[in-house]
């Protein structure tokens, strides 16, 4: 998610070099919901023990994919989003690969009693998906705009969550939790947001990924909060900062080592995410830096706040979730390093 002064900045370096931040090509925008459809069907392609349940917003989190095409492998479970998950580990312990996804704050926050017993301390093989992650679901209100289900989910023993950056990375993270033996839980959004990586940028589930090289600062960031982390980057290069951008996609388990060697080598971190700050990305950094290499840090996310209806754009804006925050993050952090 951009400001307009952000894409008009961003789209004429494109256009001129023909990439828009180290190699990354702004290659439009769509929403991450649609790569986690795409990658349900390819799922359902290579696995005939993959499974859906649906709870009758298929269109909305996009099962609508593998409903279509796969409808004696998908299950209509109806507005009952425990019951669904109670099913999906029955499946599970059954040998189904079984996928649930709702509107994370569903999924995550009503059914958390769920997850923790059902999927989780039993270590069933239920894939969840949380849809509407964010702020920048828009007009849909604070009700349906999720922003604690990281700080949820990733507490709970035995789960695997991911956070992928833009459509692309959705698709293959799906595939990569079908393809894990666990629980699992991916958050994706409604609203689209600028595509740049591509089918050749590395994803495994687990590891980071550095998609900027640099020693001043590292910008760890998860979800659309990437692309603005490299948009920063550009505008900090200007002023002669070197940032180093990491994509943590995946926020448990966390790539410890990727984490470590910023925090040694650039001596400052900088989070950003779309969730609120406490217990979020930020939050599994700083708990496991605070131990090994203790350095100083900012966090770029929602501030202890419910969110609000409105344009997706504004709110990103209104909420502190740009470019702009973390380029004043990184100055505040350097300025703080010893």
């Amino acid at each position: 998610m951009m400001s307009t002064a952000t894409t008009t900045t961003m789209e004429k370096t494109a256009s001129t070099n023909g990439a828009s931040s180290h190699g990354f090509t702004l290659q439009g925008k769509k929403a991450t919901r649609f790569g986690f459809g795409e990658g349900l069907v390819t799922l359902g392609e290579k696995y005939d023990n993959v499974v859906v349940l649906g709870g009758d917003i298929t269109t909305s989190v996009m099962t609508s994919y593998f409903k279509d095409k796969f409808p004696e492998r998908f299950f209509s479970m109806g507005i009952m989003e425990a019951t669904s998950t109670l099913v999906a580990a029955g499946l599970a312990l059954s040998g189904k690969i079984p996928f649930f996804a709702s509107y994370g704050a569903f999924a995550a926050c009503r059914n958390t009693d769920m997850l923790r017993i059902s999927v989780c301390y039993n270590d069933a093989n239920v894939k969840i998906g949380g849809g509407h992650a964010g702020i920048s679901v828009g007009p849909d209100g604070a009700t349906h705009q999720i922003l604690e289900e990281i700080a949820i989910t990733r507490v709970l023993p035995n789960m695997t969550l991911v956070v992928p950056c833009d459509f692309t990375e959705a698709k293959k993270a799906t595939v990569a939790i079908g393809e894990h033996v666990g629980p699992c839980y991916i958050r994706f959004g409604r609203t689209d947001t600028p595509m740049f990586t591509t089918e050749d940028t590395p994803f495994v589930l687990g590891k980071a990924q550095v998609f900027r090289k640099g020693n001043d600062v590292a910008i760890c960031a998860c979800g659309p909060m990437v692309w603005e982390a490299l948009v920063a980057a550009e505008e900090l290069a200007k002023d002669g900062i070197d940032a180093r951008v990491i994509n943590v996609s995946t926020i448990k388990p966390l790539d410890n080592a990727t984490i470590l060697a910023a925090a040694k080598e650039c001596g400052a971190i900088v989070t950003a995410e779309e969730h609120q700050i406490t217990a979020g990305l930020g939050g599994a950094i700083a708990e496991y830096l605070v131990k090994e290499e203790p350095v100083p840090m900012e966090f770029v996310g929602v501030n202890d706040s419910f969110g609000g209806s409105g344009d997706p754009d504004e709110l990103m804006a209104l909420f502190g979730l740009t470019s702009k925050e973390i380029i004043a993050a990184a100055k505040k952090v350097i300025a703080r390093k010893k």
